[in-house]
């Protein structure tokens, strides 16, 4: 029963998880610009696509954003860095 609990109320969080959309999806749906974020972390905290991912999800989520656009992004050394686009 708390498995069940605990597998619903994550469920939900990730249900409002900010997502990863194109900037031909922005265009259809004539989404607003909120702001633009930046990651670039050192000492590898942001070491795979997955981390830099979630990374991205939760700082849009912080911003208030529904939906970002990952405008550059590139390997350094251990980590993964970004240049994103949010939208609600």
């Amino acid at each position: 029963m708390l498995f069940a609990g605990l597998f619903g109320l994550t469920c939900c969080v990730a249900a409002q998880a900010a997502q990863n959309i194109s900037k031909e999806e922005v265009k259809h749906f004539k989404l607003t610009k909120v702001g633009e974020i930046s990651i670039a972390e050192t000492g590898g905290s942001i070491s795979s696509p997955s981390d830099l991912h979630k990374e991205i999800s939760k700082r849009a989520d912080d911003k208030g954003a529904k939906y970002y656009v990952i405008i550059a992004a590139r390997e350094h050394g251990p980590n993964f860095d970004a240049v994103v686009d949010l939208y609600k």
